[in-house]
């Protein structure tokens, strides 16, 4: 009797998350915007310090220096004055979970995860919860865009990009399958615990691991070029990385994992690969630039992977791997990820101040990632004909103590930036008559 009721108590729980969700989606834009007088920071490296951004029917139709312009008194219906704030694209989460798990300890809430070895059929897309109490916590620091990506497994399935504003998972699709996930094996392993780490030593496996992978690569690529006798739903969903339509994101963080897996990937044929983690990324710069393979930095506010490396190595990957020539966006994978993509555009703020161009560090969250996810064509920067998916702050994004976003858009739809946690707030301020 104590385990059913304990059963009914999750399940008015799950329900209360749902009737107290996320903030209903904001209406299609019906009237056109001007957003005058504010430092626009493009997201493609330059900034225009008193800028003129208009956008209509979802798209952005003007970008431009305000000094400079001239224009009809009736050519925006709406005027925004930011003077003395800034304007930024919308941030881009890559290889997140967010809306596929809700409550970890609630099982029934968890879906990033599939039983299976070799998963490239599982779509991410069709668990994503747009409702998700946790997706509108990331808005309100600018992060209005992610990549939804499954978990386990060697290959774990496949990811979609989505707008973070949308009735549902049908709704929120920007691109959807736009690539398969690889976990690639480790070279090395340690014994012990998290607590009490052991030796580290070679992954006698590794080899066999590898191979197994090379193998069901080969068994892909032969499939999808011939007419089967017998439909393969794992072997089919490959079809992509071979044709060029999907990408083949690597999840690796050393420099032996990260040389095999390119090789692996250009023996196999795949026309587009990804980095994801490549903490040791910059020891395969050249392998990297040969196969013109970008990087999904793991996440920056971490520790170096090994005691003699520079403690501040994290901290400085983006730039040396920048100064490379390497494509680097980045990732925020990890324990309570979920809860801290928020905190995305403070990792880009933490390498500005380790060595990287300001505007530079913008890109790791703009364009950069967006090219990497093959989403630059209408999102990234703010360029006539993109989406109009951006915001206003009053000060600099990547600093935490001075991003507060007053407006935001996806799609040129007004977005509501109130959260559950505001609510709360207010609510309590108001009981213990606190201003």
């Amino acid at each position: 009797m104590i385990n059913k009721n304990i059963y009914k108590l999750l399940l008015l729980f799950c329900a209360s998350v749902q009737i107290n969700a996320q903030q209903i989606p904001a209406p299609k834009q019906s009237k056109s915007i001007l957003i005058l007088n504010a430092t626009a920071h493009l997201g493609n490296g330059k900034v225009i310090q008193n800028s003129a951004i208009g956008f209509k029917d979802g798209k952005i139709t003007l970008v431009a220096d305000a000094t400079t312009i001239r224009l009809a008194a009736d050519a925006y219906e709406t005027t925004i004055d930011a003077s003395g704030k800034h304007v930024y694209p919308g941030f881009i989460a890559a290889n997140t979970t967010l809306g596929l798990v809700e409550i970890d300890a609630v099982k029934s809430s968890d879906d990033q995860e599939e039983i299976g070895t070799f998963n490239p059929n599982v779509r991410s897309i069709i668990a994503y919860n747009s409702e998700s109490k946790v997706v509108e916590t990331v808005r309100p620091n600018g992060v209005l865009v992610a990549q939804v990506t499954p978990r386990g497994g060697t290959i774990s399935g496949t990811s979609s990009i989505v707008q973070l504003d949308a009735w549902s998972w049908k709704d929120a699709i920007l691109k959807e399958n736009d690539g398969i996930h690889l976990n690639f094996p480790s070279s090395f392993k340690r014994s012990g615990s998290w607590f009490e780490p052991g030796v580290i030593e070679p992954n006698k496996d590794y080899p066999k691991q590898a191979e197994e992978i090379n193998a069901f690569l080969i068994n892909a690529k032969a499939y999808n070029q011939t007419t089967p006798k017998e439909r393969n739903i794992v072997l089919e969903a490959t079809k992509g990385l071979f044709d060029g339509t999907q990408t083949l994101y690597i999840h690796a963080d050393e420099e032996k994992q990260i040389v095999d897996a390119i090789q692996l990937a250009a023996d196999n044929q795949i026309k587009k690969v990804v980095i994801v983690g490549g903490f040791e990324a910059y020891k395969a710069t050249a392998q990297l630039s040969k196969y013109n393979v970008g990087v999904l930095l793991r996440r920056v506010h971490d520790m170096p992977t090994s005691a003699d490396q520079d403690v501040n190595l994290p901290y400085k990957m983006a730039k040396i791997l920048t100064d490379k020539g390497i494509v680097v966006g980045l990732e925020n994978s990890g324990d309570h990820e979920r809860m801290s993509v928020r905190n995305l555009p403070f990792l880009a703020g933490t390498c500005a101040a380790f060595g990287l161009d300001k505007e530079v560090a913008v890109q790791l969250i703009t364009l950069n990632t967006a090219k990497l996810l093959g989403v630059d064509a209408t999102c990234g920067t703010l360029e006539t004909g993109k989406d109009a998916t951006l915001f206003i702050s009053e000060g600099d994004a990547l600093d935490m103590r001075t991003n507060k976003l007053t407006t935001a858009f996806i799609q040129g739809r007004n977005i509501n930036l109130d959260t559950f946690q505001n609510k709360l707030n207010r609510k309590f301020k108001e009981k213990f008559g606190q201003k």
